[in-house]
């Protein structure tokens, strides 16, 4: 293991990978110790988009991952649903041009006040920022950039200024950005659960796991990274 933090109710992992190779594999063996479970026991679970998640058999739980480059992040929250996503930056030239074909109006004119080096650096934390959070949702990309919009806060930091309802309410929706690598930049994005799920983990979850801690999507800016 590469490293790992601690944000809230999530727990998150960076991993060495290899190019090419499947995530889950490496996920359920950092899961497995975690949940108290053997990895090859993790409940996974893929719904018809090939979103992973834990339940039913852990309602209270979530988890995905990302990979790009040679690195793997995954996370695991309680009481959350959450969505992550890992990007290698490289040079990318006419980003703004991709962001006034998929990104919100408000963002686009963010980005178009910026001098160029500015303007790349954000608009890689905006899509970074943006597919965890469509991840999280379980939709992904193809359910529209420009359904969504982050706005700088006066300390340039991101948050989520609007997004369309269907994507729940806006100011619940927690956004943890960061470097976890040289050249990579991840983001966390993560929303509470509905009560009844805690409800079924009070009434449901193993004992040894409660005592562990579309239409068409854009172009990818840099190296696929998928859960």
């Amino acid at each position: 293991m590469h490293a790992s933090w601690r944000v809230g109710p999530v727990q998150l992992w960076l991993c060495p990978h290899r190019p090419g190779e499947r995530g889950e594999p490496q996920a359920r063996q950092l899961l497995g110790p975690t949940l108290g479970i053997d990895p090859a026991s993790v409940p996974l679970q893929r719904d018809a988009r090939g979103r992973p998640s834990l339940q039913p058999a852990l309602p209270d739980r979530d988890t995905g991952w990302s990979h790009s480059g040679e690195y793997l992040l995954v996370g695991l929250g309680e009481g959350v649903r959450l969505g992550v996503d890992l990007e290698r930056i490289r040079a990318r030239p006419r980003v703004l041009e991709i962001a006034q074909r998929f990104f919100h109006p408000d963002e686009i004119a963010l980005l178009a006040a910026l001098a160029p080096d500015a303007q790349h650096a954000l608009f890689f934390r905006l899509w970074c920022a943006k597919e965890a959070l469509l991840k999280a949702h379980g939709h992904g990309l193809s359910f529209g950039l420009h359904r969504l919009a982050y706005a700088l806060a006066p300390d340039g930091a991101l948050h989520l200024q609007w997004c369309d309802p269907e994507l729940g309410q806006a100011a619940q929706w927690q956004l943890h950005e960061w470097w976890a690598a040289p050249e990579c930049r991840a983001a966390l994005a993560f929303y509470p659960l509905p009560a009844r799920n805690r409800s079924a983990a009070c009434a449901s979850t193993s004992p040894r796991a409660a005592e562990s801690v579309d239409g068409t999507a854009p172009p990818h800016p840099g190296r696929a990274a998928s859960q």
